[in-house]
């Protein structure tokens, strides 16, 4: 079943990196086997106890690269086996950067434990590609996309300054060198935006500079065996409909570099007649974000024993309409 009795096309989304907090997926763990026996698997996967670290920290190593993303991967996971059937299936999924992984899992197109192992390199990787300080992120708030394109265009002065996530109407984040992204945030204050801020990140992600991890990248996804999707799912490249492995294997490789698209994939999912996104895994980033795209849409969230049984009880008043 991939609709409610009234028809409702479901989209289940899976948050990237920042979304991590200590004590994520623990309660979930604690009470459903299923959840416990997926962070089991991730300790197992990795050879070090992830779990220790999702469940209690320190935040300090939880923020490092090449942990968040794995960590987040798995605390997602582990709610999404829990939910699993207890609503209906997805007609799509998606996932915001490294989240685009987790929806590949949830879709069949990756082994969990491939997936736990290929988000540790990947972190590494994206970590080493740029030495620290020589990159940074700003956000750009109040902004559109061709304005901050062409703030970019004009802040880079021979060095990289690009879009990195375009995550709504109101917010886009560009990378680059720390340089041109400094003289882009203060050219976006200047042209109008409602506030330009630099972001406490560790290394600039989706932008050119990130060439050296996506070579190493690649050759991890091109050793990993990879099935056909279940359910669409939705690149950040591109936008579009992943329905194979093959496309599912080189936009994986391509959005190291290119920014994710992320307001133009959710809009596609409304054009499909997506009424209800489903954010599993830790905090409502996303669902914040669709607020700011649609309004109209329904928004709900899984990353707890809480928000949980409310999104279990809000499909189940749906499909009895």
């Amino acid at each position: 079943m991939t609709e409610s009795k009234n028809g409702t096309r479901i989209a289940f989304i899976f948050p990237g990196q920042g979304s991590q907090v200590v004590g994520m997926g623990r309660d979930l763990a604690e009470k459903y086997p299923i959840a416990q026996q997926t962070f089991e698997e991730a300790d197992d996967a990795l050879g070090y106890k992830i779990s220790k670290l999702c469940f209690e920290g320190p935040e300090e190593e939880l923020r490092m690269t090449e942990v968040t993303q794995p960590a987040i991967l798995t605390a997602s996971i582990a709610a999404w086996r829990v939910l699993e059937g207890r609503i209906p299936k997805p007609s799509f999924v998606a996932g915001h950067s490294m989240g685009e992984y987790t929806a590949h899992v949830a879709s069949g197109t990756i082994s969990f434990a491939d997936a736990v192992r290929t988000l540790r390199n990947r972190g590494k990787y994206m970590q080493e590609a740029v030495p620290v300080g020589v990159g940074a992120m700003a956000a750009i708030l109040g902004m559109d996309l061709e304005k901050v394109t062409a703030v970019c265009e004009d802040a880079a002065q021979g060095e990289v300054c690009s879009p990195a996530n375009i995550n709504s109407p109101e917010q886009i984040v560009i990378s680059g060198n720390t340089a041109a992204v400094e003289r882009g945030a203060k050219l976006a204050d200047e042209r109008g935006a409602k506030r330009a801020k630099l972001l406490p990140v560790s290394a600039p992600f989706h932008c050119a500079l990130m060439k050296p991890a996506q070579d190493r990248l690649e050759g991890d996804l091109n050793k990993l065996k990879m099935q056909k999707p279940v359910h669409p799912v939705i690149c950040n490249l591109e936008a579009s409909l992943v329905c194979d492995e093959l496309r599912a294997r080189t936009t994986l490789v391509g959005q190291v570099t290119g920014s994710v698209k992320w307001e133009q994939s959710m809009r596609l999912l409304l054009n499909e007649g997506v009424q209800t996104f489903i954010e599993i895994g830790p905090g409502k980033v996303l669902c914040g974000l669709m607020r700011q795209i649609d309004r109209s849409a329904t928004s709900l969230n899984v990353g707890d024993e809480g928000s949980l049984a409310k999104t279990v009880e809000h499909l189940a008043a749906q499909v009895s309409c």
